[in-house]
């Protein structure tokens, strides 16, 4: 096991590799940018709810035009599609990158990366739902539960955060495999499944009631902006490492330090 251990160890300081990383520059830029993450979900989870009386006097006809026409869907077989289909992603996503024996070779510094863009991603949208007040669709549905329309969590319409992390995690995947084999034949495919994924996740959104059209636009243009800037701005050909979004720390053996907020209120 220690040989096993030790010949891992030694692949991860050795492979290519198309990023420059630097813990004692990104490790600082990484800790702020994960109070901005704990200062968005104690936003979120301070936020209350609006009243029954409220609720029922909701007019579709205040939602903007081009987001009216899912104003009171609700569906929640299409929430739980969503729900897993967002876990399949983050999870996914680094598991597909881990078969491909280069960039498994660089594992702690892809992994760290991958927890940066996370971070990145996390600090717009909690800061955004914990500031924006926008009912969901769902408060607008007859269907829906007066208790389901009326608590805290419907006020989190404002943006996507499903479509967001979902859209960040296939992106990153496809900007690294990109990176790391650029003239791959295996390019178009890889970044049409990075595409369709958070998009199948923002339509189920959309049908469950918990996001409009503008909302999921939003999360996913988010998603995919981290998940290919932060590893674009860490390329050894763009700047020494030069960091301008949170980056968690990989010391020189290629291990990654940092940790992931993924709020409940999403």
């Amino acid at each position: 096991m220690a040989a096993v251990v030790s010949s891992f160890s030694a692949q991860a300081q050795t492979a290519s590799s198309p990023y420059h990383t630097r813990f004692a520059t990104d490790g600082p830029i990484t800790l702020g940018l994960t109070g901005v993450n704990v200062a968005g979900l104690l936003l979120i989870r301070a936020k209350t709810g609006i009243s029954p009386e409220a609720a029922i006097a909701l007019k579709k006809t205040d939602v903007p035009f081009f987001d009216r026409f899912s104003a009171g869907y609700y569906d929640e077989g299409y929430r739980t599609v969503s729900d897993y289909t967002l876990i399949g992603s983050l999870i996914g996503s680094p598991a597909i990158l881990a078969l491909d024996p280069s960039i498994r070779g660089r594992a702690g510094q892809i992994a760290g990366l991958y927890v940066q863009t996370m971070v990145a991603t996390g600090a717009i949208f909690t800061m955004a739902a914990g500031t924006v007040y926008r009912q969901r669709p769902l408060t607008y549905s007859s269907t829906a539960s007066i208790t389901e329309r009326t608590r805290q969590n419907a006020t989190n319409s404002f943006f996507a955060g499903h479509t967001a992390y979902s859209a960040a995690a296939t992106f990153f995947a496809a900007k690294v495999f990109h990176d790391f084999h650029p003239d791959s034949p295996a390019q178009p495919y890889v970044w049409a499944a990075a595409a369709l994924v958070p998009a199948a996740v923002g339509y189920c959104r959309i049908e469950a009631g918990k996001h409009f059209l503008s909302d999921n636009l939003l999360g996913y243009a988010v998603g995919a902006t981290m998940g290919v800037l932060v590893p674009h701005l860490h390329r050894t050909a763009a700047g020494a490492g030069m960091t301008v979004l949170p980056m968690q720390g990989i010391n020189t053996n290629g291990y990654a330090y940092g940790g992931l907020l993924l709020s409940k209120q999403l």
